[in-house]
């Protein structure tokens, strides 16, 4: 690798994905008010792409300032719902309003992703995955949201795939990298191209 690579995030999630692919790289947080560049979209009624490339091209220029010659590699994920985007509940009864309104529905999950070097963003890409939650009770979501408890305020739509999250799908339509939020077949394409890791 001729260019020290950097992923802005501290997600445990997103670094085994990196790991996995035998990706040699620093994981470093970024410093940035995700809520705060989210309701300025919000008032423009920016669509969720464009919400979820601005907030991986922000978290990558924060890290970039601190990194100077690193390529950074930014990510996040909007969820939409028709119009309305979704945001992680503040606490379980939010938990427990986002789980019902996407009972019986699909919803879209947009995985961002952005590579920045020097500040300059060098490349930006969204995947998506329609995700369809079968018709739920309201006695079973109560009974999800009491086991599953806090852990739901990490998820933006108060649920895991990797845990009981699993039980309120009924169909799927989305590659498993983009549901965690980092699409990874479209990033290392564009690493090689980059020269960044072995074509």
């Amino acid at each position: 690798m001729t260019t020290s690579l950097i992923l802005a995030s501290s997600s445990p999630f997103r670094r085994m994905l990196l790991e996995n692919a035998g990706l040699t790289f620093e994981s470093r947080a970024a410093d940035i008010n995700e809520r705060a560049i989210e309701a300025g979209f919000e008032k423009d009624r920016a669509n969720p792409d464009k919400v979820a490339i601005e907030l991986a091209c922000a978290k990558a220029r924060n890290v970039s300032r601190r990194c100077p010659g690193a390529l950074v590699i930014g990510s996040d994920q909007t969820m939409s719902l028709g119009n309305r985007v979704f945001h992680k509940p503040a606490d379980l009864a939010e938990a427990k309003r986002h789980v019902a309104s996407l009972s019986g529905k699909t919803h879209r999950l947009n995985s961002a992703i952005a590579l920045v070097k020097d500040g300059v963003v060098l490349w930006e890409h969204v995947s998506h995955a329609n995700m369809t939650v079968r018709p739920l009770s309201d006695t079973f979501i109560d009974r999800y949201v009491t086991r599953c408890g806090e852990k739901l305020l990490g998820s933006v739509g108060a649920y895991q795939l990797e845990g009981e999250g699993i039980q309120l799908f009924s169909a799927i339509d989305g590659d498993y990298f983009t549901i965690l939020g980092l699409p990874m077949l479209p990033l290392l394409d564009k690493l090689r191209e980059l020269g960044a890791i072995d074509a």
